[in-house]
């Protein structure tokens, strides 16, 4: 059951991943249209932290999923 969730997880993970790439095109854009401005420049470092937080922080919570499921793997073979 935990196998058929990480590999669940996993295909998750990889499309937030996807999204996270396809979601910073238009910040880009909109940094380039407004010729980049002080302002323009602040939206868009606020606006890839919060895409690069929305995908950084499923990595670790995937980290600390695959370790819990690690030890318990080793409680129940003992």
């Amino acid at each position: 059951m935990i196998d058929m969730l990480a590999k669940a997880f996993a295909v998750l993970l990889v499309a937030n991943e996807i999204r996270g790439i396809i979601l910073t095109a238009p910040v880009f854009y909109g940094l380039y249209q407004a010729g980049g401005s002080l302002m323009a420049i602040w939206m868009a470092i606020c606006s890839l932290g919060g895409i690069a937080l929305s995908v950084v922080v499923p990595l670790f919570a995937a980290k600390k999923v695959k370790r819990l499921a690690e030890r318990k793997r080793l409680a129940e073979s003992q």
